[in-house]
């Protein structure tokens, strides 16, 4: 492997001119993020059993439209969409259709880690592939090695397509501009296009990966043409155009009592007790009245109102707009209340009751990161450091015929200060590998 000044410079010099995500840097480091190997089966595992879990939230919804779940299921996660697209996405054509993309947000704890949330329409596809080729050629044995994403994404487009990305999501195009050189380059008798998809016009044959989120339909002037190919079998869409699946309410709902015995059928007993570990606690922030007496679990109170009088220590959690808006894509929708200044903090729980029909919020345990050291370059001193730092960790499954497979993991290495991780100018992005592989 080259020497740490070398690998610096050619991590630079292999950036492609018109960089990976618009507008967008990030902090270099010349090592990939290592995971323990105590935890790797976990995580080569862990992309099988979401994709159960998705598997599972869909016959649910299902069951509960039918009436042989409770109606409120389908109601909570339908709330705020549009009649036409709730219908669309009950149609038999697409009843078993699920994302073919499963890309978790883990946060690394001491404990192992917890699942901050399921990305439907997951960025960073075209940036871990980059990763993954840049550090391999250095000699780096990273997750999914040099190949993985591409790989893995051609899977779920096999005959080829177009990745079709709305305004909204411009930030990304770059990437997946990159990643449709490499896979035309690597697949020569297939073609892959970046489409905007408010000029897309659907074609017969030609598969659709959507880098859109279902809210932004509005704005997509060829929509309805894109289901109604869909619904013809003209074409296909993945991730399907089922809102209720993008529900961070899922959450809420596997830790539902009247639910748990449908989730333990559903998922296996073993898969069940493995979850309970990795979600954390959400609930629902409902303001429907509770009987006399009855208490909202673990927060032993009786109406969401008296949640607006916790302590600074109380207010551990996460509030979360959940689903079909733009504050519930990416982090502009969570706040930890602790950090939260407590007139703020009664607003919010105001704000998200009022208005919890048109845009329903999930409260959700606060799980702190572990911290880790890793190095990075300092651009301003020209210098070598070590950042202290909380790390989510991304790794990106596949759904290719008859399996799941880890294909990539970028790790993002927030400073020690920051409790919401998510990428920024001041955190490291690197691919991952497992610790005791050569590197």
């Amino acid at each position: 492997m080259l020497a740490v000044p070398d690998r610096l410079t050619a991590l630079r010099e292999a950036r492609p001119a018109e960089s990976l995500f618009a507008e967008k840097e990030w902090l270099l480091s010349p090592e990939p993020f290592p995971i323990d190997k105590k935890l790797r089966t976990d995580l080569e595992r862990l992309g099988h059993q979401l994709f159960v879990f998705q598997r599972a939230c869909n016959q649910l919804y299902q069951q509960s439209v039918k009436g042989k779940q409770p109606a409120w299921v389908a109601r909570y996660v339908d709330l705020g969409k549009p009649e036409e697209l709730i219908e669309f996405s009950r149609r038999k054509e697409f009843r078993e259709a699920l994302p073919r993309v499963i890309r978790p947000d883990l946060v690394l704890t001491d404990e192992g880690w917890t699942i901050a949330e399921i990305d439907s329409v997951p960025g960073g596809i075209g940036l871990t592939g980059w990763l993954n080729q840049t550090y391999s050629s250095l000699g780096a044995e990273v997750i999914g090695g040099a190949e993985g994403m591409l790989d893995g994404f051609a899977a779920v487009l096999p005959r080829g397509g177009d990745i079709v990305i709305s305004e909204e999501s411009a930030t990304y195009r770059p990437e997946m501009e990159w990643l449709v050189r490499q896979l035309n380059s690597r697949f020569p008798e297939r073609s892959w296009k970046v489409e905007s998809a408010e000029h897309h016009e659907p074609q017969s044959g030609r598969d659709i990966y959507r880098f859109f989120e279902l809210f932004d339909l509005p704005n997509i002037p060829g929509v309805s043409d894109l289901m109604n190919a869909a619904g013809r079998g003209d074409l296909s869409v993945t991730p399907p155009l089922k809102p209720y699946l993008e529900e961070k309410m899922w959450f809420a709902l596997f830790w539902l009592q009247p639910l748990r015995e449908f989730w333990r059928r559903e998922l296996g007993d073993k898969y069940f007790r493995q979850l309970q570990r990795m979600i954390p606690y959400t609930w629902i922030l409902d303001p429907m009245p509770l009987p006399q007496h009855a208490v909202i679990p673990r927060l032993e109170i009786h109406d969401w109102h008296e949640a607006a009088q916790f302590s600074q220590k109380e207010r551990d959690l996460l509030l979360k707009v959940s689903g079909f808006s733009p504050l519930g894509w990416g982090s502009r929708g969570v706040a930890l209340g602790a950090d939260l200044p407590h007139s703020e903090w009664q607003q919010r729980i105001a704000d998200a009751l009022v208005g919890f029909e048109r845009e329903p919020t999930i409260v959700q345990q606060f799980h702190k990161g572990r911290l880790f050291d890793h190095s990075y370059w300092d651009v301003e001193t020209a210098e070598l450091k070590t950042m202290r730092g909380r790390v989510r960790l991304c790794p990106y499954y596949f759904v290719e015929e008859d399996h799941v497979n880890l294909r990539g993991a970028l790790a993002t290495i927030c400073p020690a200060d920051k409790k919401l991780l998510h990428g920024m100018r001041d955190a490291i992005l690197v691919p991952s590998r497992f610790a005791g592989l050569d590197n």
